[in-house]
């Protein structure tokens, strides 16, 4: 059986982004193996405009990545709940670690292509609303790296557990 990433993208001219479409995205978030779903606004994987909900449970483990080759903006606003957003150098050393909340002073940010990145969810049901550039190619959407474990893996988890001791401790500065 297929895991599915994504809920199905909307078709016609105009989405509207409600609380209804935010709640079936949490719920399907609830039952998704990896804790997390996208409901995608953009109409095709070849849009050169990506704009999604992205769902997040606080166990979900997003494997630090970039977008370097093709090169791809990204930028994300905390709709519901709150997360904590990483960079890191090459070498896997933490650069940046910001809390973003959706009613706090920091509610999102903005990054340029080739940063590694990621966030985890701090709140239970946490909503982010994302936007990249496409076109999407599974082939080459993100590279990995090589600095954090896969996905579903043992050692996911202890990083995730790592990555979190690190936003409390650079929290309580």
């Amino acid at each position: 059986m297929t895991e599915h990433r994504a809920l199905p993208a909307p078709s016609g001219e105009l989405f509207v982004l409600s609380d209804e479409a935010l709640q079936t995205t949490v719920r399907a978030s609830h039952g998704s193996p990896r804790r997390r779903m996208i409901q995608p606004f953009h109409r095709s994987e070849q849009d050169t405009l990506h704009r999604m909900f992205n769902a997040v449970q606080p166990d979900s483990y997003v494997r630090p990545h970039r977008h370097l080759d093709p090169p791809k903006a990204e930028a994300w606003i905390v709709l519901r709940g709150a997360v904590m957003f990483f960079t890191f150098e090459e070498d896997g050393a933490i650069r940046d670690c910001i809390e973003l909340r959706a009613s706090g002073p920091a509610f999102g940010v903005d990054l340029v292509p080739g940063v590694f990145h990621t966030f985890l969810a701090i709140e239970p049901d946490t909503v982010v609303y994302e936007v990249k550039t496409g076109p999407y190619s599974a082939r080459d959407d993100k590279t990995f790296a090589r600095f954090a474990p896969a996905e579903g893996t043992l050692e996911a988890s202890q990083y995730l557990k790592h990555l979190r001791q690190e936003s409390a401790r650079r929290l309580q500065r």
